[in-house]
């Protein structure tokens, strides 16, 4: 069976959809960050140097918005906690990333 290869220079490709989305700063790090399980935002903030609280959050719900983080208020009393995880739909991503981490990997130039 050949290979499909889609036309990712229309804007109305899902591929290309998916890579605007993943091509935004900071939500593939972000996905990384939360393959090792749920964390609350400052522990991201810690694992991301960088990045500020404000686009810390902005990106979270971005991500909450297209499915692939949710959201679960742990504490609703003040001061009140809230962790992040990944979502089934984000965990799909986990193949993929480590296929670019091995790419690059394979082909750095150091």
């Amino acid at each position: 069976m050949a290979l499909v290869i889609p036309d990712v220079l229309e804007e109305s490709c899902s591929t290309r959809q998916a890579l605007e989305r993943l091509g935004v700063k900071w939500r593939v790090l972000l996905i990384y960050a939360l393959l090792a399980g749920p964390q609350r935002h400052a522990q991201l903030r810690r694992r991301l140097p960088g990045i500020s609280q404000k686009m810390l959050t902005e990106t979270l719900r971005g991500m909450e918005a297209d499915g692939l983080v949710s959201r679960r208020v742990v504490r609703e009393t003040a001061p009140q906690h809230v962790e992040y995880e990944l979502t089934d739909l984000g965990h799909t991503l986990e193949k993929t990333l480590a296929a670019i981490c091995d790419w690059a990997m394979s082909h750095s130039r150091s």
